[in-house]
This record gives structure tokens, sequence and C-alpha cells, in this order.
């Protein structure tokens, strides 16, 4: 019998040593997400008002960003987080936790609430644009700071979620409750996005301002649920016939090789490459639909290639020093964008969560089609993982359809792995972790969204999949129009809200060039209930999303709303200093004849001025 050579043992020994370290890698993986996923919804729901336990003063219903209200301060609450953390919440509620119901109600009473919250982006009445409002006080006032605004994302998510509840009432045969309760408040974020989907709004990071695909793509599944669920009430929702535009408009994102991740106004750094191209369509995933459905779902050719340039972007060990080295078929520490500076630009858990999300949903598009198709297009991101592949479709019998699913399962934990490695032993999981040693987490303590971002990886991960929304004949319009339908709104009263009444407006275009340091803020505070009637605590934000070096503009379009009998506007300009310090306001008191109002929900600029600060500029206090 023929001896067994020292080298052949050595690599039998070493390939006997790499099977048990990878199955020693896979049960510390189990353990891992069956202690995480319990902290992680219990991080969740010390993060809801009324009695989340981490945010005391928090509304009821309210999602509180995170505890953390000093580098950063996160203790507001955002319309987008909200939306997607109770998505979340919902899935764990139709998968058998029950006592989130409760939760759920509140979260609707809380939202019908907010919707008429009179904010610098508007108002509900009579034109929804206060809809667009992306942040409020945790107790669910208006926030009053100059912000990226106005952000589009928000009205849709929030649909999306409440559909999901209500298609489970009409299943239960509380039709009547949904119809007079809940359909009101999605009705009004539906009437949103149908007369706002094709305005530039800022994107989901609140940085840049144009047409982001997240937002189209929630948009689009917005429009199309709410069609379903209102054919179901027997109402009409005339918002919904512009899916099909929202649609067009969807597939222009692809420019060849990725999905450019905004078309953006104004000069900029940005390649395109961004997490919100991933995020994307976990919001939009319907197991059901076929992988080159153009709703462009994570099993797509054109997704799957524009994961993979997303993924390979971030293994440059130039630009994250934590990945050096890792393996083209193993997971890896993932940002927003390559470009990204804030908080010097550090991976986040959700976007390693929802990067392993993404695989475990496609894997379930190939189970319920009974097959995977590589096209030439997405031939780059399976050979990665399988070198011996090629274009082709391989079936169920076929042997590569179980070892392409296999190797894409072992890659989807291995993403989650990354996320234990970096996290801490309590289970906490904060916004951020260090790109460079100590690898530490970094920024936003106890974020909600990343605690959303691991119940909602591990459902998938499970096995626990979304209904069906995606129609079976979707197609896309030959010729793309930027069209609209102007919306109709009322507050959701049934469920909660105050019953507000339509104000008569003056549009004013306030542009006022300030040279400003970071950090610091510019409002305009005078006689008028929109201007804070002098109370520089309320007083209107300037924006600055405008702002250069050659023309240092802050502005808004200000719907002025004047006390009866009052025509004559009077104003100050103010300078909001950063660390505590004293305002700067102006001396000089700005007098403006304001233009007869209107009640018609017209969005026309009346009158402008274009001004410039009289006074001392600031300084920073280096905090």
């Amino acid at each position: 019998m023929p001896s067994i050579s020292n080298l052949a043992l050595a690599g039998l020994l070493a390939a006997g040593q790499g099977a048990s370290a990878s199955l020693i890698g896979a049960v510390q993986l189990e353990r891992f997400i069956k202690q995480e996923t319990p902290i992680a919804l219990q991080g969740i729901l010390d993060n809801i008002g009324p009695n989340g336990v981490k945010v005391p003063g928090a509304g009821r219903g309210l999602v509180i960003a995170s505890p953390s209200k000093s580098n950063p301060d996160y203790f507001f609450t955002w319309s987008r987080d909200a939306a997607l953390t109770f998505r979340t919440l919902i899935d764990d509620f139709l998968f058998g936790n029950k006592g989130l119901e409760p939760l759920i109600n509140d979260y609707i009473y809380g939202q019908a609430r907010l919707q008429t919250v009179s904010n610098p982006s508007g108002t509900l009445l009579p034109n929804g644009a206060g809809l667009g409002e992306p942040k409020y006080m945790a107790d669910g006032s208006r926030y009053n700071g100059n912000w990226g605004r106005p952000q589009r994302d928000g009205p849709p998510l929030r649909a999306i979620s409440l559909i999901q509840y209500s298609n489970y009432l009409v299943s239960k045969g509380q039709t009547d409750r949904v119809r007079d309760e809940i359909w009101p408040v999605i009705a009004n974020d539906l009437a949103y996005v149908g007369q706002y989907w094709n305005a530039t709004g800022f994107d989901l990071w609140e940085e840049v301002n144009g047409a982001s695909f997240f937002t189209t793509q929630a948009q689009y599944r917005s429009l199309v649920e709410g069609a379903t669920l209102a054919k179901t009430l027997g109402l009409p929702c005339t918002a919904c016939s512009e899916a099909p535009q929202v649609l067009c408009l969807l597939q222009s994102y692809w420019n060849g090789k990725f999905i450019t991740a905004n078309f953006i106004q104004g000069s900029h750094n940005r390649r395109g490459v961004d997490a919100n191209t991933v995020l994307g369509p976990l919001v939009a995933f319907d197991p059901a639909a076929p992988c080159d459905s153009p709703t462009l779902q994570p099993c797509h050719p054109r997704m799957l290639a524009n994961f993979k340039n997303f993924v390979d972007t971030f293994r440059d060990p130039a630009l994250y020093p934590i990945n050096k080295g890792i393996p083209q078929n193993k997971g890896i520490a993932l940002g927003r964008y390559p470009e990204d500076i804030y908080f010097n630009g550090n991976p986040w858990y959700l976007i390693t969560l929802g990067s392993a999300e993404y695989l475990y949903a496609t894997i379930a598009s190939w189970e319920k089609s009974g097959s995977i198709t590589i096209t030439s297009t997405s031939l780059p991101f399976f050979k990665d993982l399988y070198p011996l592949g090629r274009v082709g479709t391989f079936g169920k019998l076929h042997p590569a359809y179980h070892i392409i699913k296999g190797l894409v399962k072992t890659y989807a934990d291995s993403f989650v792995a990354v996320s234990q490695k970096y996290t801490p032993e309590n289970g906490m999981m904060a916004e951020q972790f260090l790109k460079v040693e100590p690898f530490t987490p970094i920024s936003a303590a106890n974020l909600t969204w990343s605690f959303a971002s691991f119940v909602g990886m591990n459902h998938r991960r499970q096995g626990h999949l979304p209904a069906s929304w995606v129609p079976k004949d979707v197609a896309v319009p030959s010729t793309c129009v930027g069209s609209s339908v102007k919306g109709t709104y009322a507050p959701a009263t049934q469920a909660g809200a105050p019953n507000v009444t339509i104000p008569c407006i003056s549009n004013v275009l306030f542009q006022l060039n300030a040279s400003t340091y970071y950090g610091e803020n510019l409002y305009v505070v005078g006689n008028s209930p929109t201007l804070g009637n002098w109370d520089l605590e309320t007083a209107y934000p300037l924006m600055s999303s405008n702002y250069t070096a050659e023309r240092p503009l802050w502005y808004a379009t200000i719907p002025l709303e004047m006390e009866e009998g009052v025509t004559e506007l009077r104003y100050k300009y103010a300078r909001q200093q950063d660390c505590g310090q004293e305002w700067i306001v102006e001396e000089v008191e700005r007098v403006l004849e304001v233009p007869a109002c209107v009640k018609d929900g017209s969005e026309e600029v009346l009158a402008e001025r274009d001004e410039a600060f009289e006074g001392p500029g600031g300084s920073s206090g280096g905090c």
C-alpha cells in the first residue's frame, strides 16, 4: 500500500484544521445571533416612547434614533428611521410576537399627530408640504434647526409599514377600522408621494439634494400597495396612478456598471457608489417577484453587479484599513459611501448587517423561483464566490444551484460575523465602528436603526419572508414623464390627529448673504407666528444647502401667516452661535408689506428679499 507523502499529509491536516475552524466559527455565529436577537429587540423597545426606559420624555409611539444627546445629539424622532423600525416590528408581530400590537397602535397614533405639526418644511394643509419634514423633537413638537429638508422618503416608508399592518387587520375582518382610522394616515402619505415624487429632496443620509434611488424605490412600492389596499377598501387613490412613471424613473439610476445612488443638484465630489442602493432593495423585497423584475429586487442581475461594486469599493485597505487582507469571497465592514467624512467615514452596523440581509433575500428569491440565472451582467458577482460560474440558468436539479446557494449563504453569514466581531459583549450597537484600530464603536450609542437592522436580518436568515406585492403584469412605460398629481390632505382625526384647518399664507423667499462658520445657523425672527412672534427659540431657520464661498447664501421660502389685521411684517436676522453662546441679532428692524394671503395651497412665491446680514459675525466657541 503506497504511503502518504509528508506534503500530502500536511495538506490533509491543514484542510482538516480549516474545516474545524469553519465549524467552530459557524457554531459561534449561531450562538451570537441567538444571544443578540433579544438584545436587539429590547434595544428597539427601550428607544420608543412613552415607556422606553432609555428615552424619558419621548412621545407616545415615537421612535427616538438614539438616547445620545451629545456628540452626536440623536435624541429626536426621524420619520424615516421610525418607519423602517416599525416595518421590522410589524414583521416581528406577523411572525408571532403578538405582544407588539399595542406598540404598533401607539405608532399609528404618534404618526397621525406628527402629520399635523407645522414645521419648517410646511404644513399638512393645504398642500401636504409639511410631510417632507425629516425629524421632530422627542415629544413630537417641531424641530426648528437648520437641516437638509425636505426629505421625500419618510411618507412612502410610513405608508408601506402601515399598509403592511392594515393588510393583516383586513385579513382578520377589521376592514372598517382600517378604512376609518389608518387609511387617512396612509392617504396623506400617498398623496404626498403622488404630488412630490418628481421634486428634489435630500437623500437618506440628509446631505445631498436631488433624486435618490432609495427614495424612488420606496415611492414606487408605496403607490402600488396603496392602490391595492384602496381597491380592497373601496376607496380611490388618485396619487397611485403615478406608479408607472415612478417605476420609469427607477430604471434611470443604472449607469451600465452600477446603480448611481443620487442625481445630485449642484457641485459635489460623489461618484455615486452608496449604501442606499443596497438598502433600497430591502424595502422593495418581494420573494415572489422574478429576478428580472423592473422593481429591481436584490437578485436582479443589475443589483447583484451593483452589490459587488459597492462592497469592492470598501475592500481598498487605503480607504478602510479594517478590511485589509480579507479574501474576495468574505464579508467586510461597510460604510455609507467612499467620500464620507462624517466621524471620518467609518463602517456602520446597519449597512454591514443590511448587506447580509440582502444576500439572504436573494437566496429566498432563488428558492421561490426554483432556479438561479447568471447573466453577463451578474457573472462577476458569482465568479467571486464560485470561479466555475458561467452564464446560464440552473434549476434545483443542477448541482451548481446548491453549490452557489451554499456559497452565497456562507458569504451572507460572513457579513454577520463582521458585526459579531465588532459588537461589544453587552450587545449594544452604536451607529458606527472605527475603520482603524482599535475598531471600537463610535458615534451615537444604542442606535435604534442598528438594532432594527439586526432583527430584520435575522428574519430573512430564518426564512421569515414578507407578503408579495409586485403586480404580475408590471411593465415600464416606453416614455418617462415627469408628471405629478396634486394631493388632497386631511388630518387623520380618528387615529388621534388634531383637527387642524387651512391657514392663510403668503409665500416669501428670504435670501441672506452671511458668511458663517461650521456649527453656526441663521434664522428670521419677527412679528409673525411663523417667525416666532419675536421669540428666538421659535424663529424660522434658513437653509445653507446652496452656500458657497463666493455666495454665502442662507435662504428659505417661508409661508408667512400673519395675525388678523396685520399686513406689515417686521423682522430681523439672527445668528445662532455654537457651544451655547449668546445669539447675535441684527439691531436694524426690517419691514415688508406682506402680499395678500391665499388658502389654495399655491406654492407661488409672492415676494422676494435678497439681503445681507447687518451686524458682527460670529466665532466658534471651540466646544
